[in-house]
């Protein structure tokens, strides 16, 4: 088969590994936001395709057989665009998405919509560790009654302001470091995306131990596709397309 996987993850990138050991055509295509991005087996595609008529014409030009979503959770936009043109191209569309983290008994997580929802609801003076990305960074950042440790993989253009530092590093984060973290910055809420795995659910556990709260974007709600949440569930699925 020809499939082309909207990559970005570590799942993604073992999912191209395994389906071109299985002999599958596979090209991965990267929105080319981060600078050295740990590559895929077989073809590599980087950058944007120009919202859904162009997903669509290149899907079609390159005679895929099937378009597998396995992009982060939250990149919202690119998984609308997938629904879209899947179902404009009449290619099927298996989407690869990890088990969300359950919220642990009496873990008392605030549960928010979006960033903006997350930003209103630290109270004033809190020490907050941001743990979301770019994507949004701005609006979290506007509190600044709030001092934040913001820890993305490359570093922001612009730099933070002032009631903000910045920590580079990449996952994954184990137990012991991250209550360091919490502790040595005396940390009283963390800002996560539910994005599941285990490579970043230290934080969590990290959190409860030492009595920080919380903040937690909950998933958007996505389009009609073949749901998988293991690669072997994303292996099998190509026996479900038509």
């Amino acid at each position: 088969m020809r499939i082309l996987i909207l990559g970005g993850t570590g799942e993604a990138r073992d999912l191209a590994g395994r389906l071109v050991a299985l002999g599958h055509n596979v090209t991965t295509s990267l929105a080319g936001r981060t600078s050295r991005p740990m590559l895929p087996a077989g073809e590599l595609r980087v950058g944007k395709f120009g919202g859904v008529p162009g997903l669509v014409g290149y899907l079609k030009a390159m005679r895929f057989d099937l378009l597998v979503d396995a992009t982060h959770p939250y990149t919202g936009l690119m998984s609308s665009n997938a629904v879209a043109a899947g179902q404009q191209s009449g290619i099927p569309l298996v989407r690869f998405m990890r088990p969300a983290w359950g919220e642990p008994e009496g873990a008392g997580w605030v549960h928010v919509a979006d960033l903006q929802d997350a930003a209103t609801a630290l109270p004033g003076g809190a020490t907050v560790l941001v743990t979301t990305g770019h994507e949004g960074l701005d609006t979290i950042l506007r509190r600044d009654d709030c001092r934040f440790i913001v820890r993305l993989i490359e570093a922001p253009e612009p730099a933070l302001p002032r009631h903000a530092r910045l920590i580079v590093s990449r996952p994954p984060y184990t137990y012991d470091d991250e209550r360091a973290l919490f502790v040595r910055d005396a940390i009283t809420h963390l800002i996560s995306k539910n994005s599941g795995g285990e490579q970043t659910i230290a934080k969590l556990q990290a959190a409860r131990d030492t009595g920080a709260t919380v903040i937690m974007v909950d998933r958007p709600l996505y389009g009609p596709a073949i749901d998988v949440g293991s690669l072997d569930a994303a292996i099998a699925a190509l026996h479900l397309t038509p």
